[in-house]
């Protein structure tokens, strides 16, 4: 049997599984995480490990099964944060997490050093704040004293699997996306760190996401309640193991969205897609010799939560079945949401756009509301469809998982939207899950990377309306006008809020 752990953002997904990767059983321990004004977004690496703690022995116990049954653990964890560690392997300060954007200073001092499009070349993303390296600079340039003590820095993910087996390594797909790796050479890029003037000795040594990376130690295993040696397999980033857990192995299965908080598109290539409008990004892939050509919005299933939230009786308990559901047959008409309540990253690449509803008029109902909320998460995904197809890409269709997977209304909306077929698969809410344990699979000798498409299966189409796409076709182009126009109003209200401070 098989551990597989997911750090996402809201908590960590132990999930039990057999050994060639099927889901037997699962639990989730949640942790908080800090958002606040100015771009600011946060956790303690400690709340990490202890629901890791919690979770491991939840799970054993709620599947009764035997600690001696396990083979081997592996981690998946949320991507494009930055973990600054003393000499002891301790973290300095909190996490700062992927949402976070406040380097946007650091950025620039990039962009003028090797330039935005060279930097795409290299690192097959563009320079942004909110990328790993961005991060790690902001830290250093504004917190002196934290900074002194940084001997080591990583993602999430690394974070777990030091405490796992007292290594500290990171695998291609997270390293990819730290904005400091070389896509072409495969290591830590020279140039890129010597325009960021950090040391190379500062970032962890990089092995495939199936390496065995090490055994669970005495001090771990004591609190997980797992046998000392237990094989521990190195893991990757949520976006590549989930393409795994979607059964997107191979260039030949399509594309696939994941509608989790976050919400993305991609697929798998042989090479890095690279957009001439730098829209689109690509990480390694956990697959050896494959990448995952992605486009990640900073809040799709996010902008959903928010609406639900906001417009239910109990924010504890929002009602986001019921609601989606008044939005079935709703026509917003010249109603507009912007779902840019993080920033936002593909397509605009804009850590200054801000969320808003535009056309609101008397009659419109919370109904409205909803529905123009799914529609524009579904409006911003097109524009980064279309990226990829301008560069060159097929897509005919595409497999949906995540949480809002399991909408059949927004399903539908997103079909219409996009014109191609959205297909519901078995993992809706286990993708990153699977395709850990997968890849634990693969690194133990138990499987194959091509067992995984089997793994799951489609249990529902949602085909578009011709109509409706070219209806929504035309409202698309009014949506990416209106983010165009409202761009410069966000970026002075920026500088206006950075004079008064």
């Amino acid at each position: 049997m098989i551990i597989a752990h997911d750090l996402g953002t809201t908590g960590n997904k132990a999930s039990l599984h057999h050994d060639d990767g099927r889901i037997v059983a699962s639990v989730i321990v949640p942790y908080p995480a800090h958002f606040a004004a100015g771009g600011i977004a946060e956790q303690n690496p400690h709340d990490w490990w202890n629901a890791v703690v919690s979770a491991t022995q939840r799970l054993l116990a709620h599947a009764q099964t035997p600690p001696r049954a396990i083979t081997g653990l592996v981690v998946s964890g949320q991507m494009m944060g930055a973990v600054l560690l003393d000499s002891a392997g301790e973290p300095v300060r909190p996490a700062i997490i992927w949402a976070d954007t406040r380097s946007g200073a650091q950025q620039r001092q990039l962009e003028a050093a090797i330039g935005a499009e060279h930097a795409y070349r290299i690192l097959g993303h563009r320079l942004n704040p909110t990328y790993s390296i961005e991060k790690i600079m902001w830290v250093r340039d504004n917190e002196p004293d934290t900074w002194a003590r940084v001997r080591r820095v990583c993602v999430a993910k690394d974070f777990i699997v030091q405490r796992l087996t007292g290594r500290l390594a990171t695998d291609r797909s997270d390293a990819s996306g730290m904005n400091a790796y070389d896509q072409s050479t495969g290591d830590w890029s020279h140039e890129v760190l010597a325009a960021a003037d950090l040391n190379h000795e500062l970032f962890a040594e990089i092995v495939e996401s199936t390496t065995i990376v090490g055994t669970v130690t005495a001090n771990a295993a004591t609190q997980l309640g797992l046998p000392v040696g237990t094989p521990v397999v190195m893991g990757g980033g949520d976006g590549p193991l989930a393409a795994v857990g979607s059964g997107i192995t191979d260039p030949s299965h399509g594309a696939y969205v994941s509608l989790g908080t976050s919400s993305w598109i991609s697929f798998a290539s042989t090479a890095p897609l690279h957009d001439p409008l730098m829209r689109t990004f690509t990480f390694n892939n956990v697959v050896p010799g494959l990448f995952v050509p992605t486009a990640t919005m900073q809040a799709g299933g996010g902008s959903v939560q928010w609406i639900a939230e906001a417009l239910s009786a109990d924010p504890q308990h929002p009602e986001t079945a019921a609601l989606t559901d008044e939005a079935r047959e709703i026509d917003t008409g010249g109603l507009f949401f912007l779902p840019h309540l993080l920033g936002e990253r593909s397509p605009q690449w804009d850590p200054h756009a801000r969320g808003g509803f535009l056309g609101i008029e008397r009659h419109h109902t919370r109904a409205h509301l909803t529905r123009a909320v799914l529609e524009g998460v579904a409006y911003n995904l097109l524009t980064c469809i279309d990226a990829f197809r301008q560069a060159g890409a097929t897509i005919s269709s595409i497999d949906a998982v995540g949480g809002g997977a399991q909408s059949n209304v927004w399903l539908q909306v997103l079909a219409d939207v996009w014109g191609v077929p959205v297909r519901r698969r078995t993992v809706a809410e286990e993708a990153n899950s699977l395709g850990a344990a997968v890849t634990a699979a693969v690194g133990l000798g138990l499987a194959e990377f091509a067992d995984a498409r089997a793994l799951s299966e489609v249990t529902a189409e949602f085909t578009p309306d011709a109509a409706a796409h070219s209806r929504h076709r035309e409202r698309h182009e009014r949506f990416t006008t209106a983010v165009a126009l409202l761009a410069p109003w966000y970026a002075a209200a920026e500088v206006k809020k950075e004079e008064r401070s």
